[in-house]
Parts: C-alpha cells; structure tokens; sequence
C-alpha cells in the first residue's frame, strides 16, 4: 500500500470519528427544529436563537460551531456578547439529509442498554440494519451536481463512521486485533460464541473491504490491516458516546444531567475505553517527549530535578515509560543508586490511583502515588512537603492532556484585551465567553507558576483550531470531535498560539527547541511544551 492510499484511508478514519459526534448533535438540532428556524432566519444571532428555543446556550454555541466546521453554516465571534450565525451554500442541502441519521442515534441510544464490551443480538440487528441502508446509499438518487454528490458522500461516511468506530473499539478491546488473527486466517467460531451473528458482522466488514472471506474463513486485507493497527485512534471518540446519548437534553434540557449525582462514577465517558483508545495514540508523541527527558537528564547531576511528578497519572503508564528512559538512556540512570529519583503519580480519579499503585509495583517501579487536583497545586505541594519532605520545586512537573480538563473556576479578575480564540466553551450549559475562559487559563497557569519555575513544567497538551480550517480540511484533521467531546463535556482545548499567550502572561514560556506541535502545520490539534519561567 503506497502513501496515496494511506492517506485516504486515513482521511476515511477521521471522517468517520465526524460522523460519531456529528450525526447525534445534527440530528437534535434538527429534531428541535432549530434548523427550520435557521431556514427561516438566514442570519442571525446563537443568542437570538438560544433565546426562541430556551436552549442552553452553552451547548448550543458547541453544536453551532459543529455544524460550521463540518462546513455547514457560517460561524463568526463578533465579540464576547456575540455570535453571528449565517447559512452557506451548503446549509439547505445538509439540512435536507440530516434526518438520515436517526437511525445510528436511535442505534446509539438503544446501545446504552447493553454491555459495551459484548456483541448482543437486539443492538446488532439494528446495525445490520442500518448496514444494509447504507449499502443502498439510504435511497440517495444521484446528482449531477458535484457539490450536492460531495454532501451527500459526506453524510455516508458519517453512518460508516458509526457502523465501524464502535465496533473497531469492542474488537480492539477485546483481542480481535491480536497477531494470530491478523496474520493468518481465521473462522468465526475462535472468536465468538455466537458464530452466526459475527460471521455476519464479519460480512459486513467484508462489505467494506476489511476482510477477505473463501470457504468460511476469513484473511485481513491490507486495508483492514491497516485500520486494525489503529483501532485505538477510535478509542476516545467512542468513549463519549454516553455523552452524546444525551446531547439533545444537554442543548435543550437539564444541562447538568451529566453531573447531577454527586460522588458517583463518571457517566459522560467510559473511562476505561478513553484510557485504551489514549494509550494508542499517544505513542506518537512519547518520541519527543522522551529526546526531552534525556536532555535534562542528562544535565551535570546538580542540574536535575530530584524527580518527576505526573498529575493526571491515569494507569501509571507515562511514569513507568519516564522511568524506563532515564534508567536506561541518561546520565542519571548510571546514578540511581547515589542519587534515587523520586517518582509521584497524583490523580483525582480514587479508581485511577488504584490501577496505578497496582501497575509501578508490578513494573518494580518505587514511586508514591497520591491523590491530587490539578487546578490546587498547593495541596499537591503540601501534601509532598508534609507527607515525604519534598518540595515541590524540586520536581519536574509532567502531563498528559490534562490541564484543558481543570474543573471550571470562576476568574478573580476580568481581562481588559479581547480573546483570539475562536472556541466554543460552556460550563454545565452556560456558555462562557472566550475572555473569561483565557482569563481562567491564565490565573491556573499562575497558579502552576511558583512551583515549576525552576524546572519548568513539561505538557502535552490539545487544542482546537478555527472552524472555517476544519471545513476546508475535512479528512484531514480530527478537530470536529475533539471540539465536540470536551465541548459537550466542560473541558476547555483553545488554539495552541493562544495557550502560548497565556503561558507567557503567567510568565511561563516555551524552551523552543523543545516545541513541538501535531501536525506541524495550521491544522495542529496537539503540542509538546516544556514551559519555564521566561
């Protein structure tokens, strides 16, 4: 396979992670009329419509923005008070076919009643039936019109998207993807005990080329080879489902319904898929991370930090891979005996320090793992110093795509200068004008300020990038879902220029050659920063 056909395939996979955030919110706005009233109002305001519908204009503002970087509307920040929403030549066309999505969302609804690991026979009728729909084109006549050809082609990739990303996730967790399965060929009946059922799931990859099928047996083809080595790229996206479950109640409805039950297990995500499907996808980015930890740990050893803390520690797999490279490729591993690293996982997740403690043991990986808030640096700061005699300065402050993921707090001031921003963020329901959100990223950021001055603060972390970029590059960036699930879910991803700003004004700023951003282009949804006191 040639680098052409990859990257089809490739545009393919993030039209289908689209599809999945995309077919349940287009859907409610269009089943809440919200669309007709767009119809009728070629421009207009998100706080005149929000105010029609008694929506709630937080999650309003995200899904809008949606529709925009799917290049089916207008969007434009005017200011803070103000948001114009304006139809384009695609709007009317889109609008027609977005009732073609009930059914993958009644498909998604009817999914929550059963196991997500599991393949049972209600949810999968369903998709066979959605299936054999989509292989009939859903009874879309043939235009001679390119640009209406093009739309219509767009919302069919969207229901693949919903008919393989789940699937891929279920199989990927579950083995399917394993090398005995993927080098040689292989019945039904090895994998599932209902081998009728799956031999028929299996057809309908063999329907989309994934699969070659001769005499009851099954061989991957290249193109199913290929999606197999990257099923976890569908991990995160999918793992909002139950999000997007409830997204019509979340726009029009009670906007805290994810967050009602109080001391209860996370709802809006399934944990433990977002954490497989970002293990996946962050062995891209542990590259640079590791030329990083080399360069300082390789620093004459009065140089060095005495340790790492990694907030936001999950499953305790970024501090064994840290662990792993400095005892094996830096100065300081040569010294671990003179001169010991002190390892901290801190998490808020109770489950998370669990797995993480029963993980660094069986690694033989010394390391204390203790509950921590990103967004109070002091109390992990304390708890260091009261609890081990550690002060937090010592230690080089490491994360993972955490800090756009702080619980929201309100500014104890109000920026003067105008966001740049082009995000859509919302606190359970409230939208939150971009001001107020870097005005917030910043007071967090002074927060972290004190206690990483000396050896600065190593981040990964996501971000967005402007609507009208996501239009014009569709198949080339996964920015709509990542826009929508930390929309929908109060996690606050800005453009990485715009983070750059306000890291400098809380006086951190980047070491420049260790900046890197994921693609390094306009389209850059992910960047690596080890940020100092500048």
């Amino acid at each position: 396979m040639d680098k052409s056909q990859h990257r089809l395939l490739r545009a393919d996979l993030f039209r289908h992670l689209d599809g999945i955030v995309t077919a349940p919110t287009a859907f409610a706005l269009w089943d809440g009329q919200i669309l007709d009233c767009l119809k009728e109002h070629p421009k207009t305001t998100l706080q005149e419509v929000s105010e029609h519908f008694n929506a709630n204009e937080g999650y309003l503002n995200v899904a809008m923005r949606m529709l925009a970087s799917q290049g089916w509307l207008q969007y434009r920040i005017e200011s803070d008070e103000q948001i114009v929403l304006e139809l384009n030549e695609n709007s009317l066309t889109s609008f027609e076919l977005i009732p073609i999505f009930k059914d993958v969302v009644d498909l998604m609804s009817l999914s929550g009643r059963y196991h997500p690991r599991k393949f049972e026979k209600e949810p999968f009728v369903q998709l066979e039936n959605i299936y054999l729909k989509y292989r009939d084109r859903y009874g879309l006549a043939p235009s001679q019109d390119p640009a209406i050809t093009g739309l219509q082609e767009q919302v069919l990739k969207h229901i693949e998207g919903i008919i393989v990303g789940p699937t891929v996730v279920a199989l990927g967790m579950s083995g399917m993807f394993h090398k005995y399965f993927m080098e040689a060929s292989f019945k039904p009946e090895e994998f599932h005990q209902d081998a009728e059922s799956f031999e028929r799931l299996l057809d309908i990859f063999c329907y989309l080329d994934w699969f070659s099928k001769k005499n009851g047996t099954y061989t991957f083809t290249e193109k199913g080879l290929f999606y197999a080595k990257r099923a976890s790229a569908y991990g995160v996206t999918v793992s909002y489902i139950p999000t997007f479950r409830k997204v019509s109640e979340l726009i029009f409805g009670d906007p805290t319904v994810l967050w009602s039950q109080k001391n209860a297990p996370e709802i809006h995500v399934d944990r433990e898929m977002n954490v497989w499907g970002s293990g996946g996808a962050h062995a891209t980015y542990f590259r640079k991370i590791d030329e990083i930890i080399i360069d300082i740990f390789n620093q004459p050893i009065e140089n060095q930090p005495k340790g790492i803390v990694d907030m936001g520690c999950g499953n305790g797999a970024f501090i064994e891979h840290l662990f792993d490279v400095i005892d094996n490729r830096t100065l300081r591993g040569t010294l671990l005996n003179e001169h010991p690293l002190f390892l901290v996982g801190a998490d808020y997740n109770q489950a998370a320090l669990k797995v993480t403690k029963e993980n660094l043991i069986q690694a033989d990986i010394w390391a204390k793992v203790i509950w921590g808030d990103i967004g109070r640096p002091d109390l992990l700061a304390r708890d260091l110093q009261e609890g081990y005699g550690i002060d937090l300065q010592d230690l080089l402050n490491v994360r993972t795509f955490l800090d756009h993921n702080r619980i929201w707090k309100e500014p104890a001031s109000t920026s003067s200068s105008p966001s740049e921003s082009t995000g859509a963020f919302a606190f359970r329901g409230r939208r939150l004008p971009n001001a107020l959100v870097e005005q917030n990223l910043q007071e967090h950021l002074n927060s972290w300020a004190p206690y990483v001055k000396r050896f600065g603060l190593l981040v990964i972390e996501l971000h967005t990038i402007a609507p009208y970029l996501t239009a014009a590059n569709l198949g080339k960036t996964a920015a709509t879902a990542y826009d929508a699930t930390h929309g929908f879910s109060d996690q606050y991803i800005v453009e990485i220029e715009v983070f750059n700003k306000v890291a400098a004004l809380a006086g951190l700023a980047p070491v420049n050659q260790h900046f890197t951003k994921y693609p390094d282009s306009e389209l850059a949804t992910v960047s690596i920063n080890l940020l100092q006191e500048g």
